[in-house]
This record gives C-alpha cells, structure tokens and sequence, in this order.
C-alpha cells in the first residue's frame, strides 16, 4: 500500500499514523451517530428527504468509516484495504439510491416539507466540525499511503458538502416556500455520493 502510492514510511511513523486514523474514525463514528439520531428524527417530523438523506447518508458514513476501523484493528491493514474500499463504495452507492428515489416521489407527488430549526442548525454544526476531521484524516492517509482512510475522509467531506446543500434547502424552504428546494437539494447529494462511490471501487483515493 505504502510502497505503490506514496514514498516508504518509517516503522514508527507508520505505527504513530495509524493510531492516529483510528482515532479519527472513532470520533467521525461517534459524531455520526448522534448526527444520524437528530437528523432522521427531525427529517421524518418535517417530511424532508434531504434531512432524511442527510440522516442516513450519517448511517452510511458510519458504516464506511467502520470498514476503515476494522481494517486498521488488524496486523496487516493492507490486506484489508481492499474489501474496505469495497464497502465504502457500495455505501455511497446504497445512499444515492435511496435518495434520488425519495426525491423523485417527492417532486411527483409535490410533497411540502415542513420548516425544521432542528434541520438548520444540525447542518450548519456539521459545516462547522466535518471539514476538520476531513482533512486530518486525508492528511494522515496521504502520508500513509492509505487508500482507504482517503476514501473515508472524502465520506467526511461528501458531509461538509451535504450540510451546506441541505442548509440551503432548508432555508430556502422556510423563507420563500419552495418546497421543490428540498427534493432537489437530494439530488444533489445522490449525485456527489455517485461520483465519489465510483472513486472508492476503483481505488482512485491515495495520494
């Protein structure tokens, strides 16, 4: 893995960066968590498909993220990249199916979402926290040489991306009551989450 991406990295370098990865995934798994719970409880409550997809695009960048930790929890992480970036991209694949499904549903039938303050906020806190744990995780993967952990911290970006669309969605439909904002909204993260699940089964993400 090392050694067909990026330069050697020295035994101890490789052990520091390691830990570092799984500390990482361990607080990106934890925040999702709660951000999953908040997102997909306050999506059903406005019947909004982008808070909704939001929610679960958290379900799956725990899953993703996960992979990431079982690969890393063994001897030989390199052996296990491989499956991981599998189930990494059947992850985003599995998202933008759901979504754009929801989305066209919602624009054939006119669905309205409802206002969600509880929506508004979580998006801009997630704009706030995902960026960070992005780049520290990418960063660390980078230099490791980690396709996987790359591909994860793009999961993580994919987030920062969604929380700004969804934010928009969110407060478009509030102010002027484009209730079409929403499903659209969704689209657009079925789309992203298409191109960078296509990445993950190709192995596109070292250095």
């Amino acid at each position: 893995m090392g050694d067909a991406c990026c330069p050697p990295v020295q035994t101890g370098r490789r052990t520091a960066l390691r830990r570092r990865i799984r500390l990482l995934v361990a607080a990106t798994i934890t925040y999702n968590v709660v951000e999953a719970v908040i997102a997909l409880a306050a999506g059903t409550a406005a019947n909004s498909t982008a808070l909704i997809g939001f929610g679960l695009d958290s379900v799956i960048e725990v899953a993703s993220a996960a992979a990431v930790a079982w690969q890393f929890a063994g001897r030989d992480p390199e052996r296990r990249e491989r499956t991981a970036l599998k189930v990494i991209a059947v992850s985003f694949f599995a998202l933008a199916a759901y979504v754009v499904v929801e989305s066209a549903l919602a624009l054939l039938q006119a669905e309205r979402p409802e206002h969600s303050t509880v929506g508004i906020v979580l998006a801009a806190v997630s704009l706030l926290v995902m960026p960070g744990l992005s780049y520290a995780q990418r960063k660390a993967g980078r230099e490791l040489g980690s396709a996987s952990a790359v591909a994860d911290s793009k999961q993580t970006l994919l987030c920062t991306y969604l929380s700004a669309v969804l934010l928009v969605g969110l407060v478009v439909n509030s102010l002027f009551g484009w209730w079409w904002a929403d499903p659209v909204a969704a689209l657009v993260i079925a789309a992203v989450a298409v191109r960078e699940g296509r990445e993950a089964w190709r192995g596109h993400h070292c250095c």
